[in-house]
């Protein structure tokens, strides 16, 4: 195992991308042991998930951690929703937003931290419009751009 202070397994670049990340907090899964030894392995997109509220619990949808091929019978569905485990006041907040309009959890990296357990960093998003997206991209040319020139002129 790396030494690192996380592991990355999988990240969402295309979130940050889509949506103004408005915050950002750490929260750990429920996953089954066949779902672990997957992770451990790399096979896992978070890319088109998210998390929802069902029965005052958030879920998250849509992430895909492909089927460990050892666990033969034993094994887990690769889609199936997995519930998030946060603290109640972490958890009250986030539904509150998520109730708002026009705001969404959205996964932006999944890891291990340093004592081996599977955590995901979510983030309260706001989604862009494609005018903001255009002017993300040209902030980014100009600093690409003005970096650039600083290091010619040395």
């Amino acid at each position: 195992m790396v030494d690192d202070a996380r592991r990355v397994i999988a990240q969402n670049r295309k979130a940050r991308h889509e949506y103004f990340i408005e915050d950002t907090l750490e929260a750990g899964l429920v996953l089954t042991g066949s779902e672990v030894k997957s992770l451990r392995q790399g096979r896992c997109s978070i890319g088109e998930s998210y998390a929802q509220e069902e029965n005052g619990e958030l879920y998250l949808r849509s992430a895909h951690i492909a089927t460990y091929d050892a666990a033969k019978h034993n094994n887990h569905e690769p889609l199936r929703p997995r519930k998030l485990l946060l603290h109640r006041r972490e958890m009250s907040r986030l539904v509150g937003q998520i109730q708002r309009e026009g705001y969404t959890v959205v996964p932006l990296s999944l890891y291990f931290n340093p004592r081996g357990i599977a955590k995901i960093q979510l983030g309260l998003a706001r989604g862009k419009r494609k005018v903001d997206k255009r002017q993300t991209e040209k902030k980014r040319d100009w600093q690409r751009q003005k970096a650039r020139l600083m290091r010619e002129r040395g």
